[in-house]
């Protein structure tokens, strides 16, 4: 009766969370099978424990007290060997699907790639593009000036002249192009923050003094939203930021319209 009520109940949890799943409707190419190493890692660690548990359950009914007296025998070689090692080769798979996922994510990202730089403090998010020449300009602490140089950038390098510096968490949004890999490059002005973006299924920390990256394929147009991941402070949770995905088309105009004079 308790097994068919636990079963009933996954069941309908099961069916109710197919329209209601934490994960949000999935945007970007590599977040496909990151949602498929999770939904197969949930697979296994809820058949495993409904499995453990069923078998507690019905030992403590086979072997109820009933006034007779306790058995016990020491050893059953065929029976460790299986608890020890199915888990162990379960879990190396996982491990080696893993590891494999994890190097194909870190990996370089593919040429005609979009490079955006995005800068974490407390508690916001800037980005820059680097303009018609391609390149970014150079970035000096020394200068950094919250309204004049919000980016710490350094007059005297030609490259960073044409260098287009937003602050996405208020009056602007970091725009990309649907279908076209784009590699983030992120700076953390004053502690530890993480770049977070749910739907694409990207989180990638920002460490102070240092440049780390990650890359990904919006598959989707829409507008979705950069969370911090990583406590950063008292106000680390309005620490927001939005993210634009739209048609080469619409970027290029978008592009244009912010670096003309």
């Amino acid at each position: 009766m308790a097994l068919g009520l636990l079963v009933a109940g996954a069941v309908v949890a099961t069916l109710i969370a197919r329209h209601r799943w934490w994960l949000p409707p999935l945007a970007s190419l590599q977040g496909r099978p990151v949602d498929r190493l999770f939904l197969v890692t949930l697979a296994i660690i809820s058949a495993a424990f409904m499995l453990v548990q069923g078998l507690l359950a019905l030992f403590v009914w086979l072997y109820r007290d009933r006034g007779q007296r306790a058995s016990y025998w020491h050893e059953h070689r065929a029976l460790e060997l299986t608890y020890t090692i199915v888990p162990a080769v379960v879990m190396t798979g996982l491990t080696v699907a893993a590891a494999g996922l994890w190097a194909r994510i870190h990996s370089a990202p593919p040429p005609g790639a979009l490079v955006v730089e995005v800068r974490a403090e407390q508690f916001g998010w800037k980005a820059r593009y680097p303009g018609p020449d391609g390149r970014f300009g150079r970035i000096d602490p020394r200068l950094f000036s919250p309204r004049q140089n919000p980016f710490a950038l350094d007059p005297a390098d030609p490259a960073g002249q044409d260098d287009l510096v937003l602050d996405i968490s208020t009056s602007a949004a970091l725009h990309l192009v649907v279908n076209r890999p784009v590699e983030v490059r992120l700076r953390a002005k004053d502690v530890v923050h993480s770049f977070f973006v749910p739907a694409f299924r990207v989180k990638q920390d920002a460490v102070p003094g240092m440049v780390t990256r990650t890359w990904f394929t919006p598959s989707r147009t829409g507008t979705y939203e950069i969370a911090c991941a990583e406590l950063c402070g008292p106000l680390h949770y309005i620490m927001r930021g939005r993210i634009v995905v739209q048609t080469q088309e619409e970027f290029d105009a978008w592009l244009a319209a912010q670096v003309r004079p």
